[in-house]
C-alpha cells in the first residue's frame, strides 16, 4: 500500500504549536459559519490538546451555532475518573465556548455495544461531512479509540456503514485500565476540512515514522488516517 502524502508541520514549542492550531480552527469554523447555518468541531480527550481547547474557548466565534462532537469515549458515566465528556467541559466548554452545542458518545448500558444505537441516532442528527477534527496519537500507534488489534477495529476502520463503534481494547500501557470504548469511525471523518493530527515528544515522531511505513493498519491503526486517499491529514508536532 503507498503511503499517502501529509502535511507535517513542526514547531519550536507546544505552545507554538497550539496556538497554530486554534487560529486554523477559529479560521476554518468562521468560513463554515459563513456559508452555513451551522459548523462542526471532532474534539479528543489527552492532555496534549488542551492548551488548543484552553485558547479556542476564549475565541471570538457564534458557538451558538457550533457543534462539538466527542471523537471516543472510555465507557464511564459523566463524573467518574477517565470521562473524556468531563475533560471537554472542563476545557474547551467555558467562556465564549459555554454556548456551543455538545454531542458525546455514552449512553446508557453495560457495556459500548449497548449505546452504539443511541450514539447512532445521536450523531447521525448532525450535519456531516464535520469541519475539523483535532485528533492524537499514541506510541503505539492509535487514534481515537482505534488501538491495536482491539475487538471492533475493523468496524471502527470501515469507511462504510455506522459513524460509531464499539471498541474492546488490548489492555496495554497506553489504554490503562479502562479498555472499553466507543468511538467515532473511518466514515465519521471522511470529507474534514481540517483533519488535525497534534503530537508532542520524540517517542510519537517516531512512532509516527514508523507508521509511515507500509504494514497492516491493525497494527497502527494511525495508518487509517495518514494513508486515507481523500483525507487531508494536517499533523502539528512539538518537541
Amino acid at each position: 500500500m503507498a503511503i499517502m502524502p501529509d502535511r507535517f508541520e513542526p514547531f519550536e514549542n507546544s505552545d507554538a504549536a497550539a496556538s497554530a492550531l486554534a487560529d486554523a480552527v477559529a479560521q476554518t469554523l468562521r468560513g463554515a459559519l459563513a456559508t452555513r447555518r451551522r459548523a462542526s468541531l471532532i474534539v479528543s480527550g489527552g492532555s496534549t490538546p488542551e492548551p488548543v481547547y484552553r485558547r479556542l474557548s476564549v475565541t471570538n466565534l457564534d458557538w451558538a451555532r457550533i457543534d462539538v462532537v466527542l471523537a471516543d469515549e472510555r465507557w464511564v458515566a459523566a463524573g467518574e475518573e477517565g470521562s473524556n465528556a468531563d475533560f471537554i467541559r472542563r476545557t474547551l466548554l467555558t467562556s465564549n465556548a459555554a454556548d456551543a452545542a455538545f454531542t458525546e458518545l455514552k449512553s446508557p448500558g453495560a457495556r459500548p455495544a449497548d449505546g452504539l444505537q443511541a450514539g447512532e441516532a445521536r450523531l447521525s442528527a448532525l450535519n456531516w461531512p464535520a469541519d475539523c477534527a483535532i485528533l492524537g496519537m499514541g506510541d503505539d500507534g492509535h487514534t481515537l479509540s482505534w488501538f491495536p488489534r482491539a475487538d471492533g477495529l475493523e468496524d471502527a476502520l470501515s469507511a462504510y456503514g455506522s459513524l460509531c463503534a464499539a471498541i474492546s481494547a488490548r489492555p496495554s500501557p497506553v489504554t490503562g485500565p479502562l479498555t472499553e470504548r466507543i468511538t467515532l469511525t473511518l466514515r465519521a471523518l471522511e470529507g474534514v476540512k481540517l483533519c488535525a493530527l497534534l503530537i508532542r515528544g520524540s517517542a510519537k515522531r517516531a512512532a509516527l515514522e514508523k507508521a509511515r511505513l507500509p504494514g497492516p493498519a491493525r497494527d497502527m491503526p494511525v495508518r487509517a488516517l495518514l494513508n486515507h486517499p481523500s483525507l487531508d491529514l494536517q499533523i502539528f508536532w512539538s518537541p
